[in-house]
């Protein structure tokens, strides 16, 4: 009886050592909630205003988001596996669509490291870090997961939303259905 209860222990200590490998310590690790990919178009005229888009960037610099061009917003955090494996796609869209605006918004994560990452994957576009910008999501298509990119059109309004990793195929759609407008 003592060796079956023993072993049920020692099972179940190593069960919960198990569950608890999040790979990492940090709170937002634990809290990030994964989107499925799934992409919502809004029709021109149920669109609500996007928040205003400005602040100091992972470089030091201010920048501010000025209107007329259609936009894509990303809002990642380097911790995170699926904001990695997507990076290299949104640089190449980046170029691909020079006529597009791109702008990350930095979420749940330590600047200094975010901006090693910006360096190292050569990322040229501008990273805010300032997340309370997405509370001016709210209203429209929220910044529901990690990541999270939102396409706003030429009038400054959020006209799609991407939960989660995007994909070349994803983006390109959105942007081009956009621009088309």
């Amino acid at each position: 009886m003592k060796k079956i209860i023993k072993s049920i222990l020692g099972f179940s200590i190593i069960f919960m050592l198990t569950g608890c490998g999040g790979g990492g310590s940090s709170t937002a690790q634990e809290s990030f909630i994964l989107g499925n990919g799934s992409v919502t178009y809004i029709k021109s005229t149920d669109r609500i205003e996007a928040p205003a888009l400005t602040g100091m960037t992972l470089s030091g610099k201010n920048f501010s988001y000025g209107r007329g061009r259609v936009t894509v917003v990303n809002v990642w955090a380097s911790w995170c596996a699926p904001c990695r494996a997507e990076i290299p796609a949104l640089i190449a869209l980046s170029k691909k669509y020079s006529e597009v605006t791109f702008i990350g918004i930095l979420t749940r994560d330590n600047p200094p490291t975010a901006e090693a990452f910006a360096r190292r994957f050569e990322i040229p576009y501008p990273t805010l870090i300032d997340d309370s910008i997405l509370i001016g999501f709210k209203g429209s298509l929220a910044a529901n997961a990690i990541p999270s990119t939102v396409v706003i059109d030429r009038s400054g309004k959020v006209a799609g939303r991407i939960s989660g990793q995007i994909t070349v195929a994803s983006l390109s759609s959105l942007i081009e259905k956009v621009s088309s407008e």
